[in-house]
């Protein structure tokens, strides 16, 4: 990334796209701890969060999705999310056989945990294994683990990958639902989908920031077209 000057404000649904290469995984990799800045600062708020593992940046409220699932293939959508749910409050040093432990034992959090499947459209699948699961459901419950770590503030990358047009417009309006109370960052390729959902659209292009603005003026901004959008 080279002087990248960004700012996603509190309650703002934001899109990042751009090319391939253009540096936007690399991007995310520096917000949330991933990847160490060779230069500049990361504000969460207030606070500068370089040099911070993932883990503290998650307790000062800032979670991500991934391109490559995160998921436990084997258990279900319940277990999956309690050990979100558990995982965001406890040291995640402890092995999964002692999580799991806890999941038998705590009728609470399998409560807020069935709460947060209904959330994420997953209610009538809270007791199938994540491996019986259609691509497009797998990521509603990677969103919904995103949020069962609390985090106010969410990247979620490429949430939409994969998956059909149906499966496409039903993550679209989860989205649209969660940043009703969320600020979320957005990383995406499908245009209609950022067009759609989008407050504000970040344009990168090798490593660098070429455009900023709504959909309407990313839309017709002739150096975007040129690069990104083909025209």
């Amino acid at each position: 990334m080279d002087d990248v000057d960004f700012t996603l404000d509190e309650g703002e649904l934001r899109c990042i796209i751009g090319p391939n290469g253009a540096g936007k995984t690399t991007f995310f990799n520096l917000i949330s701890g991933g990847l160490h800045p060779t230069e500049g600062a990361v504000y969460l708020r207030d606070e500068n969060i370089v040099g911070k593992p993932p883990r503290d940046v998650l307790e000062l409220g800032l979670a991500r999705s991934f391109q490559i699932s995160q998921l436990f293939n084997g258990l279900t959508v319940m277990e999956n999310l309690r050990l979100g749910l558990i995982g965001a409050n406890r040291n995640r040093e402890r092995s999964i056989s002692f999580f799991l432990s806890e999941l038998d034992r705590d009728e609470n959090l399998k409560e807020e945990a069935y709460r947060m499947a209904e959330r994420v459209n997953l209610g009538e699948e809270a007791d199938k294994r994540v491996d019986a699961l259609a691509h497009g459901k797998k990521r509603n419950l990677e969103i919904g683990i995103v949020l069962s770590s609390g985090a106010s503030v969410i990247l979620l990358d490429e949430p939409a990958a994969g998956l059909t047009t149906g499966e496409t417009g039903e993550i679209m309006e989860l989205i649209q639902e969660i940043a009703e109370d969320h600020s979320i960052l957005l990383v995406e390729h499908d245009m209609d989908l950022v067009m759609s959902i989008a407050q504000t659209i970040s344009v990168l292009h090798n490593g660098r920031l070429l455009a900023e603005g709504t959909p309407e003026e990313i839309r017709e901004n002739p150096t975007v077209r040129e690069v990104y959008l083909g025209e």
